[in-house]
């Protein structure tokens, strides 16, 4: 049956068109029912479907067998709810996918995956396209009127269908919703409705599931009582409008970490100036919550702030303590000079939430035997979350998840439900699972759809995989990497030719000819984006029998690989350049500390050895040119744990030591990467997928070029001593890398690490970006006008595109159409920057957690540090001996606070009568402190100088 829809369009040009849209109507679709004889047998896919019997929970408004029905708006809120195994045999419509689709992709991807869940026996009945359930739009009627009548009248064809079953006990379905006038007309219909609390209260025993009820009202808006706290927010529709005349402007919310009464909003759009706006005090924030898209309004420039250099945390238990909060926004207020000030303004209203399921632990009322309690997020640029339970002595204690449902203009904190409890806090894997969540790290097993594409065991190399691919199993290869590396991406070669130059070959894991386009592996892996590495475990981008087998370049196997091979001179000039497909057998894996055992050894002098020393003498030449031409050689204390065998505690903490060897592979790898860069570039002009970093606008400098000029005299603990040189210039990479070398003092050697360390925090971000979307190619840090990644892919999936691309570029593959589409490769890099990020934030997160083990196990130590940075009421230091960065406060709950006079210009903090600068040497106190169990800390006291 064939049923069409006719609409007038007008075009770009003006002209009227009239559009025909043709509708099928079937009388075919199954109703998904495993009992039922009267509908054609359902399609094969991964979900189940209804059960001929419904199990699930008993519940004592409808004792019989029943299947349940919801509405749009009871998905999107309530969907922790049908997550939950108690709930079984549902039926989504396609009228309620399609709206949720509009509406939120998040809940989409959820209510996907629980229809394919084959034990949870939801199924999606397609009623758009059921010749019985379709129904025409009436005159007057609205979308969403229509969208409701539509799934009233789905359920009433469900019963009726049903009853036609033959079985003694007849099946019901039981339409939910939290619409009041919805419920009513499906009553005055005839039909059995709910809404989602009055069904979850009848399931009795099941009572922990009215936890995960989500705080909303019959019609699904947020509940509002009692003193108003906040300023309204202004409707969307009226936002836009404002946007688009200039009265507000959009961006993305920033909450700060250290201080929980002020943010940032980065503007979006190309225009410079106001790029980034700065929000202060509670009511200016508005309910806000970080990384929403939110529209602000500017204040008039007398009203201007500076970015606070005030610690403050949010650590009150009353809710309603604004008098409190209005105390700590007056210490915001301090003068400052006009050219501190920054663009300030307030947030007028929300374009999109971007709330997530957080991480905490619950704060448990005071209160005997109180329902309400205040969950305290783990991220601490998310606000407390008011939540009612009943499990609060179960849960206290505990790492949990809860979900945002609201925030009312009445209540300091926004409203939320428990989804979830992770298991006991400080729990090593506890600890774990909350940091991959907290920083969006996918990290469940690969599916057996994605496994399904792996290589069948055993592997061999056939005749096919030899087609466009140059055998080097000859050459003398081998690998250097970290101890205990599985997942080997690379492997190098040396050699001298006949006519007397060197042949250098990188040679790359062929990870694309396992990972094809557009299959479940190759999704999984775009999505992953990068493998993360904690101290203890490796998240994976690609499943184990790739990166640590089949692609990783082990020692004494034949592996495939892509090459790059260079003919240079002895002075480290290409004269030639090529790229194959090839299969290598690595002669050894060796580790950097072995790698330079053989170079220093004058008793070694095989095969191996001799292309190392070819390879590290090149490295040589190559890494001064690089320098001559203003790369940066930049700082960042980074750390390695001993672990004991047994417990898996860390027993020793130390800064990592790099070697030659480190820098040899390093020079080798960047090599690549150019040459690869170019040589895409050169094939593919809008489609090459390459890597730039920005050059950091001048304000970053400031703190490094204050630090140093403030550094005529430097106070160690016992000495003064002057230092010649210091003058820091920024005007580009490389005036900066030559003003870093010359920045050094004999008397205090430490100072050109602890400036390198600052001028890294100076940096932006590097990112991935497509050639066709971009005009600036340049890579600062680098001092490379183009630069990619090409030496990685086992753990990173730009790398398998890059690869992809030159591939096609030398004649080894062949193209498809995303690969040459440079919107969707836009796409690609945006989630590629986001995983990085968040990889590189989860990686620190368990270095902090490890240090904290430590630090427990280690008790009360005293160690020289080194001040990083002076706020107005703290130091910021670093420890060397550990990498360690702290910060030691002067001001303490419950002790007198000592007299504090901060100076921004010559960044220093008085204390009582003791002057503390940028980069003075000071002696701490550490320890850990578990006072509270969620946000343990290493706490810093100063020992020396005495304040």
């Amino acid at each position: 049956m064939l049923t069409s829809r006719m609409f007038l369009k007008r075009t770009r040009a003006g002209a009227v068109v009239k559009v025909v849209r043709e509708h099928y109507l079937r009388e075919d679709i199954p109703c998904g029912a495993a009992g039922c004889g009267r509908c054609p047998p359902r399609p094969a896919g991964p979900g189940l479907g209804l059960e001929a019997r419904p199990s699930g929970a008993a519940s004592s408004l409808c004792p019989g067998p029943h299947y349940l029905l919801p509405d749009t708006n009871l998905l999107l809120h309530q969907i922790d709810i049908l997550e939950d195994p108690v709930i079984k045999n549902v039926i989504v419509l396609q009228t309620v996918l399609q709206e949720v689709r509009n509406r939120s992709a998040p809940v989409y991807k959820r209510i996907r995956d629980v229809i394919q869940n084959p034990e949870k026996h939801f199924y999606s009945f397609t009623n758009e396209h059921h010749r019985e359930t379709y129904i025409e739009q009436e005159q007057g009627e609205s979308s969403n009127d229509r969208n409701d009548r539509a799934i009233r009248v789905a359920v009433k064809w469900y019963n009726e269908h049903l009853k036609k079953i033959e079985d003694e006990e007849k099946i019901q379905v039981i339409f939910l919703t939290n619409d009041r006038a919805n419920k009513e007309k499906a009553l005055e219909e005839g039909i059995t409705a709910y809404t989602c609390e009055e069904y979850i209260k009848s399931l009795v025993a099941n009572p922990d599931l009215v936890d995960r009820l989500a705080c909303v009202s019959d019609e699904g808006k947020e509940i509002e009582s009692g003193k108003i706290i906040f300023p309204e927010h202004i409707p969307l529709s009226k936002l836009q409008q404002g946007i688009k005349s200039g009265i507000y402007v959009q961006g993305t919310y920033r909450a700060s970490r250290d201080n929980y009464l002020e943010a940032t909003v980065w503007v979006h759009g190309d225009a410079e100036e106001n790029k980034e706006i700065i929000i202060q005090g509670l009511k200016h924030l508005n309910r806000a919550v970080h990384e929403d898209i939110v529209a602000v309004e500017l204040l008039a420039k007398d009203e201007w702030v500076a970015p606070s250099s005030v610690v403050l945390q949010d650590d009150g238990q009353n809710e309603d303590d604004i008098e409190n909060e209005e105390e700590k926004e007056n210490i915001l207020k301090t003068s400052v000079s006009k050219d501190m000030l920054r663009p300030t303004g307030r947030v007028v209203g929300i374009i999109k939430r971007n709330w997530r399921p957080f991480c905490g632990m619950l704060s448990k009322s005071q209160i005997k035997e109180a329902r309400r309690h205040l969950f305290t997020p783990a991220d601490r640029r998310i606000p407390r979350i008011r939540i009612e339970t009943r499990q609060a002595d179960t849960l206290e204690g505990q790492r949990i998840i809860v979900a945002i449902d609201g925030w009312p203009r009445n209540s300091r904190y926004p409203n939320g439900h428990f989804v979830k409890n992770l298991g006991s806090a400080g729990d090593k894997e506890t600890e774990t699972e909350v940091l991959l969540l907290e920083h969006d790290v996918p990290h469940q097993p690969f599916s057996q759809s994605v496994l399904s594409f792996l290589p069948k065991m055993p592997w061999s190399i056939t005749e096919q995989d030899m087609k466009y691919r140059e055998d080097l199993r000859h050459l003398c290869v081998c690998s250097v990497d970290p101890p205990g590396c599985t997942d080997i991406d690379d492997a190098l070669h040396c050699r001298e030719v006949e006519n007397g130059n060197i042949e250098v070959g990188v040679h790359i894991a062929d990870v694309s000819h396992f990972i094809r386009p557009g299959n479940a592996l190759d999704e999984e892996s775009a999505k992953r984006g990068t493998t993360v590495y904690l101290c203890e475990k490796r998240i994976d981008m690609v499943p184990e029998l790739l990166s640590s087998n089949l692609c990783s370049l082990r020692s004494n196997v034949d592996r495939l690989a892509f090459s790059c091979i260079w003919e240079m001179n002895h002075k480290a000039e290409i004269l030639k350049t090529r790229f194959t497909k090839s299969i290598i057998n690595s002669k050894a894996s060796l580790t950097y500390a072995e790698a330079q055992m053989r170079i220093d050894s004058a008793a070694m002098n095989d095969d191996i050895t001799i292309s190392l020393r070819g390879l590290n003498k090149l490295a040589k030449i190559l890494k001064k040119r690089r320098i001559d031409n203003g790369a940066l050689l930049l700082s960042s204390p980074e750390v390695r744990f001993h672990m004991d065998s047994e417990t898996h505690d860390p027993i020793d903490l130390q800064t990592k030591e790099l070697k030659e060897t480190n820098s040899m592979v390093e020079e080798f790898m960047l090599l690549a990467n150019v040459s690869v860069a170019q040589k895409i570039y050169d094939e593919f002009p809008e489609f090459a997928l390459l890597r730039k970093h920005p050059a950091p606008p001048p304000s970053n400098y400031d703190i490094l070029v204050k630090a140093a000029k403030s550094q005529a005299i430097i106070r160690d603990l016992k000495f003064f001593f002057p230092l010649q040189n210091l003058e820091i210039k920024t005007d580009s990479a490389k005036a900066l890398a030559e003003s870093l070398d010359k920045a050094e003092s004999p008397a205090f050697p430490y100072l050109n690490t602890l400036l390198r360390i600052m001028a890294t925090r100076c940096m932006m971000q590097a990112v991935y970006f497509c050639s066709g979307m971009d005009n600036d190619f340049h890579h600062y840090g680098l001092a490379s006008p183009i630069y990619t990644h090409f030496t990685s892919p086992i753990r990173r999936y730009a790398d398998i595109i890059v690869h992809r691309l030159l591939a096609v570029a030398i004649g080894a593959d062949s193209t498809y159409p995303e690969l040459t589409d440079k919107h969707k490769l836009a796409d690609m890099c945006k989630n590629l920057n986001y995983r990085h990020k968040m990889a590189q934030y989860a990686q620190r997160a368990s270095v902090a957690f490890h240090t904290q083990l430590f630090f427990k196990s280690k008790g009360v130590v005293n160690e020289d540090a080194y001040i990083l940075f002076v706020r107005k009421n703290a130091v910021v230091v670093l420890i060397p001996k550990y990498g360690l960065e702290g910060t030691v406060f002067f001001e303490e709950k419950d002790k007198p606070t000592p007299r504090l006079d901060y100076n921004n210009e010559v960044p220093s903090l008085t204390v009582e009568d003791t002057t503390l600068r940028v980069f003075d040497k000071v002696k701490v106190n550490v320890t850990l402190d578990a006072s509270n169990i969620q946000h343990q800390k290493i706490r810093m006291v100063l020992v020396e100088p005495k304040v």
